[in-house]
């Protein structure tokens, strides 16, 4: 469910249900494993709207009992690969990312996101990783396979990336 926190918003203009339902479609065009949109709709007395989906199946990185460094891994390349894409998720963490049954990895939580039409910059790619290097639950998760982890990107973003999720988020 959504609402529309103030009065004057970007949201009256695209409101977030539509936002939802707009990157779930642009997010399987591009063939990253998300939820399937069944219907959006309004819920006038509440003064909401809602999105009615079949999530995608798996669990969240954050609710398995291990992460070994190939899921780790895995995890650096999807996030390289997703930011190749043009896709910036400004809830980047664990508990937004899901293994799927057959070991893909896949987006939720996906309204708040942005898709460009080219890859991301350099210094937006540094960003969202940032906003995964924030969670320390999230952080203790990857330091130990850091190497694996910053090794999907190019030496420059190594670079940047090493000492953000080696030092305590400030």
């Amino acid at each position: 469910m959504f609402r529309t926190k103030r009065l004057i918003t970007s949201a009256r203009i695209n409101p977030y249900w539509r936002r939802f339902t707009r990157n779930a479609s642009k997010l399987k065009q591009l063939g990253i494993p998300t939820l399937d949109v069944i219907e959006a709709m309004k819920i006038p007395h509440l003064r909401r709207t809602a999105v009615h989906y079949r999530p995608l199946p798996g669990s969240a990185l954050r609710e398995l009992e291990t992460i070994d460094e190939t899921l780790v891994e895995k995890l650096g390349r999807f996030i390289c690969s997703l930011h190749d894409k043009g896709v910036y998720l400004r809830s980047m963490h664990l508990g937004n990312v899901v293994k799927t049954p057959d070991g893909e990895l896949g987006l939720i939580d996906i309204a708040d996101m942005k898709i460009r039409s080219g890859p991301l910059s350099r210094n937006l790619r540094l960003r969202n990783c940032r906003h995964l290097s924030r969670y320390a639950e999230d952080r203790q998760v990857i330091i130990p396979h850091l190497n694996k982890f910053v090794g999907a990107f190019d030496v420059s973003m190594q670079k940047k990336l090493t000492p953000l999720f080696s030092q305590p988020p400030g």
